[in-house]
């Protein structure tokens, strides 16, 4: 751990935020949170069982972090085929780089499942299954030729029930039963917020290390360049040529902010472009050194690149 440390005193776990940066993961509660209201949408619209959709989910994209989710809003991993005139991404799977459907949002990879299977001529018996008959919906997936995988139905049923999803077809969100050690840790967790509330201007948080290996925070709670450099005991040149913003800039909840310089290299070799991407947001996401990315992709300072461009980042000099 670097140097940083010694200027920390104190290390409060601050209030969680839905940004998701490196080794952080959607949990599969927050997955379920997030998508349960469009599978039981589609299940009204279509008849298909909403466990099934949200097990096909939370398997096909590990519970939403895998590539395919994350760079191609991808759910299911519905490949292109002849039919799809959208935008592509490829990737190895049964073959070599394969073709995948890149979508805008999460709900159009939801909307285009429910089409997938509603159109798709080998899925027609599925729907003389009622919707709350999951068994028989996950067994006819296989026998229609979803997945290669000849334990798919063993998975999707496991996955329903672990997590009670049938009750989501019946039109009632699942109980969850909380065990001792999670009931200690929210306890815990409302300790941690009341002691934050007492001491709004004394938090610090913890320290993070980012895949490149650059220490960073997030934070808690909305402050100016400013003053978290003299909270933090550094220099406000320091934040603002780490962070590439102002000297006037005020961080806002949940954002990242970098205690070190970024650096000319990442784990990824490339990332594909989301809509509002900016080359200071994808520097900022990777901990990469902005004027690399901008020089190496031919970009300008607050650009606005189209989606699905591929950016091109630096693997060669990583020490690890």
């Amino acid at each position: 751990m670097s140097k940083l440390l010694q200027c920390f005193s104190l290390a409060i776990i601050f209030l969680a935020s839905n940004w998701v940066f490196g080794q952080e993961k959607l949990t599969r509660d927050e997955y379920l949170s997030r998508f349960a209201p469009i599978a039981v949408q589609e299940m009204q619209n279509t008849g298909i069982p909403a466990s099934i959709t949200l097990a096909q989910g939370l398997l096909e994209s590990d519970n939403g972090n895998s590539m395919l989710a994350r760079k191609a809003n991808n759910h299911f991993g519905i490949k292109c085929h002849s039919s799809w005139e959208g935008k592509k991404i490829f990737k190895d799977d049964d073959a070599k780089n394969e073709c995948f459907r890149v979508y805008d949002s999460a709900w159009e990879s939801f909307r285009d499942h429910s089409n997938f299977l509603v159109n798709g001529r080998r899925y027609d018996f599925l729907f003389e299954y009622k919707s709350s008959d999951y068994k028989s919906w996950a067994n006819g997936l296989k026998k229609a030729g979803y997945a290669t995988n000849p334990k798919y139905p063993d998975l999707l049923i496991r996955i329903i029930e672990e997590n009670n999803l049938s009750d989501y077809d019946k039109g009632v969100s699942p109980k969850k039963k909380e065990n001792p050690k999670k009931e200690v840790a929210k306890k815990e967790e409302a300790q941690q917020n009341q002691v934050i509330e007492q001491n709004f201007d004394e938090v610090i948080v913890k320290i993070r290390t980012s895949d490149n290996g650059i220490d960073f925070i997030k934070m808690p709670y909305e402050l100016s360049l400013s003053r978290l450099a003299y909270q933090l005991n550094m220099a406000t040149w320091q934040f603002k040529k780490y962070n590439n913003v102002p000297k006037s800039y005020v961080f806002k909840k949940g954002e990242i902010v970098y205690l070190q310089p970024k650096k000319s290299y990442t784990k990824s070799a490339s990332y594909t472009t989301i809509k509002g991407d900016t080359p200071e947001l994808i520097s900022q996401q990777f901990g990469y050194k902005l004027k690399k990315l901008i020089k190496d992709n031919n970009l300008t300072k607050g650009q606005e690149i189209e989606a699905g461009t591929s950016i091109q980042l630096n693997t060669k000099k990583l020490p690890f």
